[in-house]
């Protein structure tokens, strides 16, 4: 028989605070929370909103506040995340299990706001200055790195870095680390916190932000013809990994089951996607052939969908090459929560999942008028009422990285 891998255990922490059912209930509420930068002054810079996470987070209740003081913000929130994650799967890693847990964390930049401080310090007090924790701060695996020494799971550990598409490759290789037995539990997901002068700035340049500074809760507009780009988020979603008769045998709570994964390149542009969306839809084909499953099997699609005019129309022409007009209910949360760039993937998968659980479809916020050539089921407007239980989560990177993974929430 096939290995399976299901979730029992998530830890999230978004612009609405900690908590998944925190996020949930923002979702329901079709609560935004995009607002002006408070985190530092922008207003000097092009955009000035993001979807930022306050800085009141109590990290020490829940992380040794020894391993939070030498970790940057992405690193202590991944560390956050996790014990709440584990919290609720109920594993305890102990000598006898220690190696047949992993560890596997996304982010798509990492340190930035450590970077930042010490090269001013740099700038300004000169080399000598320069705190002997700016690389191991900065550099993107130390999410995983820290969260083993704060688990003590010493199975395999890695990180995965593929822009916005981070945590759903993680999601995706952790799970075939558990088929391939290397582990039968896995620590995975992303995490990101990049609303600082250098992010915003070098985003801003490149054009990808939405410059909407005078109307932050209606900026972001996915699949919206008025759309100008995304708006940064900053969050954290991790959850663990168990094979299906691991978690059985513990008698652990299951909330999903990792079906498929499937994964493409563009070859196309460093920012910029394939136009025609066929990078994207190869990587769809490889998750519906990965769950053994046909394109019609699949209840609800949540999209990438960030409100860039390049992105949502390549998504848009990527559904429409796999379903036509006749796809299932779509939608994208990012209007609620900001573009969690690294973290995004694994926040979204599991909002998918509790849209399965409650039988319930958050609109898609400032959707008010999609372009006409998207004529697939977006849902905007209002809630919709559905059974489902099989989603689909596409996620796309910087780089041409496509990522999709298949779910399903009540497991047989």
């Amino acid at each position: 028989m096939d290995t399976r891998v299901v979730i029992t255990g998530v830890g999230s922490l978004s612009c609405f605070g900690p908590g998944r059912e925190r996020l949930w209930e923002a979702l329901c509420n079709e609560e935004c929370g995009i607002d002006t930068i408070t985190h530092f002054d922008a207003s000097e810079y092009k955009s000035q909103i993001a979807a930022e996470c306050s800085r009141d987070i109590d990290i020490s209740e829940r992380v040794d506040p020894k391993l939070a003081k030498r970790a940057d913000r992405f690193t202590q929130y991944a560390m956050y995340c996790t014990d709440e994650a584990m919290q609720q799967a109920g594993l305890q890693v102990t000598d006898e299990n220690a190696d047949e847990i992993g560890v596997l964390i996304g982010s798509g930049i990492g340190g930035m706001e450590t970077w930042e401080k010490q090269f001013t310090t740099l700038l300004r007090k000169g080399p000598r200055r320069v705190s002997p924790f700016l690389v191991p701060m900065m550099i993107v695996d130390m999410a995983a790195g820290l969260v083993s020494i704060q688990t003590g799971a010493k199975g395999p550990n890695l990180a995965v870095v593929t822009a916005c598409a981070s945590a759903t490759h993680a999601i995706g290789e952790a799970t075939a680390i558990i088929r391939r037995g290397q582990a039968q539990a896995m620590i995975t997901g992303g995490s990101e916190t990049v609303v600082s002068p250098t992010a915003v700035s070098g985003f801003s340049s490149a054009g990808a932000v939405s410059f909407r500074n005078d109307d932050p809760k209606h900026a972001c507009r996915p699949f919206d013809r008025d759309r100008d780009g995304f708006v940064i988020g900053e969050g954290c979603t991790i959850m663990l990994l168990e094979e299906y008769e691991h978690a059985r045998a513990r008698g652990a709570e299951i909330l999903g089951e990792i079906l498929g994964f499937g994964m493409s390149g563009d070859a196309y542009h460093i920012t910029g996607p394939s136009p025609t969306g066929e990078g994207a839809v190869r990587a769809m084909k490889a998750a519906l052939k990965d769950a053994r499953l046909n394109a019609d099997d699949i209840d609800y699609i949540n999209a990438h969908a960030p409100g860039t005019p390049d992105g949502d129309s390549m998504e848009a022409h990527a559904i429409l090459g796999l379903y036509g007009d006749q796809s299932p209910p779509v939608s994208s949360t990012k209007g609620n929560h900001g573009h969690q760039l690294g973290a995004t993937g694994a926040t979204e998968l599991i909002m998918s999942l509790y849209m399965a659980e409650h039988s319930y479809i958050p609109p898609t916020l400032n959707c008010d008028s999609p372009e006409d050539f998207m004529t697939f089921d977006i849902v905007r407007g209002s809630g919709r009422e559905m059974a489902m239980n099989t989603i689909m989560s596409n996620s796309f990177g910087f780089g041409g990285h496509n990522a999709v993974l298949i779910a399903n929430r009540r497991v047989q």
